[in-house]
């Protein structure tokens, strides 16, 4: 596991703490989606629900409002984010500074694990479902929403335009993500698209500051000022418009001991 890019990640959210939700629209819908996911699946939530990356709490508002009476523990690599998911007041549970990846917890623990954009994060996620996935009571589902490949699209293309490398992290595909869960008892995953309101590079950057989504994949050189403006005209050249693709997944362990 490397430390010092986890650092890296819970330092950049935790500045972008206090603007994040007016810049975090797609990440309000995703949040949304997996709630809507969890409720068909366990429409009682069970009685005792862990969020992982919880942020600055759009799950785990949702988590409460559905299943008020459940114990949440609701976790996130960054003290400053689960300081404004504490702050809203409308929360009841624990909040735990925790690296999704590095769970403190041992056997068969929680009826609903769930988990809304953080498993992009992860240094290696197949690794991490099957921990999170023992983590469960018998009967008990992981669901979560990550990045697909497709995310930034046009980033990307810009980038390949101009010759040069982009820092946007190697996301899964959906055949990808399906092969990971393809061991566990009861699983599938689906994509949903989601464009970004935004238009343009500027609007493009600012929304990634804005949510602290600047940590680049770990190979990657920043590029230089001249760089950057070629880059960002080929962007903008090519219509300025970018997507989101949420992969979503289910895990749900079989219903015996």
């Amino acid at each position: 596991m490397n430390d010092a890019r986890k650092q890296r990640i819970s330092d950049a959210f935790g500045a972008a703490a206090g603007q994040y939700e007016a810049h975090a629209g797609p990440q309000r819908l995703a949040a949304t989606l997996v709630a809507d996911l969890a409720r068909r699946q366990k429409p009682d939530g069970g009685a005792r629900i862990l969020e992982i990356g919880c942020g600055t709490g759009f799950l785990t508002r949702d988590i409460q409002a559905r299943w008020p009476g459940a114990e949440l523990i609701a976790t996130d690599i960054s003290p400053r984010m689960l300081e404004q998911a504490a702050s809203h007041g409308r929360v009841a549970g624990r909040f735990l500074t925790m690296d999704g990846e590095a769970p403190p917890f041992d056997g068969p623990w929680f009826d609903l694990i769930l988990s809304s954009l953080a498993f992009q994060w992860f240094d290696d996620l197949p690794v991490a479902i099957e921990r999170l996935a023992g983590l469960l009571r018998p009967g008990g589902s992981l669901i979560f929403s990550t990045m697909g490949q497709g995310s930034f699209a046009t980033w990307r293309a810009a980038h390949v335009a101009c010759g040069l490398e982009g820092g946007v992290p190697a996301y899964p595909t959906l055949d990808a993500l399906r092969a990971m869960l393809a061991g566990h008892d009861d699983a599938f995953a689906f994509e949903e698209t989601v464009v970004l309101e935004t238009t343009g590079a500027r609007a493009l950057l600012a929304h990634l500051k804005g949510i602290g989504a600047v940590v680049p994949n770990e190979a990657h050189r920043p590029l230089g000022p001249a760089a950057l403006r070629r880059v960002m005209a080929a962007y903008d050249a090519a219509g300025g418009r970018d997507v989101y693709q949420l992969l979503l997944g289910r895990v749900t362990r079989a219903d015996r001991p």
